[in-house]
């Protein structure tokens, strides 16, 4: 039987391919902070009721579903593409690039290298890569369940990682809006000026550089 959620990837192997990957990533939109991706790879008897797009689950569904992708993946990783990238190549190039390292990444939770050969790569833009076989799904986030994981590893490691960058930079409120360009975040960045997270190139931020 063929789940809806599993069509991309039983579609995959019954063309013969074995580790097929999902890829998603997280912080086109925001301010400030890093792109990250995740590459995730699943069992097909991998079961996760309610696992689907990351932005439409609270906070605490996401580190619910978090933890057990991270223990029951066969393989899963994360790349991350940094605000000097995001400024020096622009945002989409940069999460292409994350993209890219989160694949080339891949370990099992023994730490073993694996290579995937499918990728299933969500919205329209196909990663980097000559030898493995690909395939962009535009909203692959909500129909795919490798892509749907990906996206949850993504989002989780990425506001993991502005809760770290709020305590560096406590008055600009990451912890709370993670960078997003919020009225908060808005006010924050107009009263003290850009931080060095900030993409400098992003209306909302290169207004207020000195």
């Amino acid at each position: 039987m063929i789940l809806p959620m599993w069509s991309f990837e039983d579609k995959a192997i019954s063309k013969g391919y074995k580790y097929i990957v999902g890829v998603d990533e997280a912080g086109r939109g925001p301010l400030a902070g890093p792109v990250v991706s995740a590459a995730v790879i699943l069992a097909r008897n991998f079961s996760c009721e309610g696992l689907t797009d990351s932005k439409l689950l609270t906070p605490l569904k996401r580190e619910k579903f978090y933890s057990i992708i991270t223990e029951e993946a066969v393989a899963y990783s994360t790349g991350v593409a940094t605000t000097e990238e995001i400024e020096n190549i622009n945002v989409l190039q940069a999460s292409l690039l994350s993209m890219k390292r989160a694949v080339d990444n891949l370990s099992t939770s023994s730490d073993k290298k694996i290579s995937a050969d499918y990728i299933l790569v969500d919205g329209i833009f196909p990663i980097q890569s000559d030898t493995i076989a690909q395939e962009p799904i535009i909203h692959g986030d909500s129909r795919s369940i490798s892509i749907a994981a990906a996206s949850i590893i993504a989002k989780v490691t990425r506001d993991r990682i502005m809760g770290e960058l709020h305590l560096q930079y406590p008055c600009y409120g990451f912890d709370k809006h993670k960078g997003y360009p919020t009225k908060l975040h808005k006010e924050a960045i107009a009263l003290y000026g850009p931080s060095p997270v900030h993409r400098k190139g992003f209306r909302g931020v290169k207004e207020f550089l000195k």
